[in-house]
């Protein structure tokens, strides 16, 4: 398809996505142009990575319309590295699915690889490599058949500071080819500062990020060691998060599942 900027190469209208009698997304529209960047901020549970398989076509929506079917590349919040492939292998594998050429996928690919820097090569086998390099060879895939979307979950989680860096780079070039980007985040200053447009997830509604959502402040204490989305501060077994107020009852639900003391609900903090 052309590359042509500000052409809509993916339009999600009225789009509702259930699980059993649980709604997930209630009425989200989004439409995508080719060369501009899109965050979508939201918690853990807010439907972040339900909304982005559905624009990646791996997922049907309940209810309303997706429309559009650009080349996309898509990285899911956790790449399934668990092959006795290599790297490179793996990569000119899905690069002749794609329809490259053996010699192009496999240009294309060390290329890459080598702008990641994957330790070990591109011969490392996938299943012995850590989560920040699976997801540089999953990055890797998404870009190989040089999409005209690009879908990314938490992309820059797991990544070292000289990847996050690239990444961004990354992001940035894609546009600038005319690809549409599309990630999701927590951070809110990330979203912003890499996005063209941006936009909050809450209660399964997508929100512009600059109006006005009020949120509260939740400190936690102890549970499992796992990572929160919205963290302010963390002193020793405390954890501090801001989250909107229409996600509280999710999240205090999701500490005490965890094991969390919840030491305080401040409601009184606002965007």
């Amino acid at each position: 398809m052309g590359r042509g900027f500000w052409v809509v190469v993916r339009e999600l209208a009225g789009v509702v996505k259930n699980f059993g009698a649980r709604p997930v997304l209630r009425g989200v529209d989004l439409s995508v142009a080719a060369g501009e960047v899109i965050g979508v901020l939201g918690t853990n549970g807010s439907g972040k990575s339900t909304l982005l398989r559905i624009l990646a076509g791996v997922s049907k929506p309940s209810g309303g319309t997706a429309s559009g079917r650009p080349r996309t590349g898509y990285v899911p919040d956790r790449f399934p590295a668990r092959q006795r492939m290599s790297a490179l292998s793996y990569l000119c594998h899905l690069g002749r699915i794609s329809g490259l050429s053996t010699a192009e996928a496999r240009r294309r690919a060390g290329g890459w690889l080598e702008r990641f820097a994957l330790a070990g090569g591109p011969d490392a086998p996938l299943r012995d490599l850590s989560k920040g390099n699976a997801q540089k060879v999953g990055l890797a895939q998404a870009l190989l058949p040089e999409p005209d979307l690009l879908v990314l979950d938490e992309p820059w989680s797991g990544l070292d500071a000289g990847t996050r860096a690239v990444l961004t780079e990354v992001v940035g070039e894609s546009a600038a080819r005319g690809a549409a980007v599309v990630f999701t985040d927590h951070r809110p200053d990330l979203v912003r500062t890499t996005a063209t447009r941006a936009h909050r997830l809450v209660d399964g509604r997508l929100q512009p990020l600059g109006s006005e959502v009020p949120t509260c402040r939740i400190l936690l204490r102890g549970g499992t060691d796992e990572e929160w989305s919205g963290v302010v501060a963390r002193r020793g077994d405390d954890v501090e998060l801001e989250v909107a107020v229409a996600e509280r009852e999710a999240l205090l639900l999701e500490a005490i599942r965890r094991g969390c003391a919840v030491i305080s609900v401040d409601s009184r903090v606002g965007r």
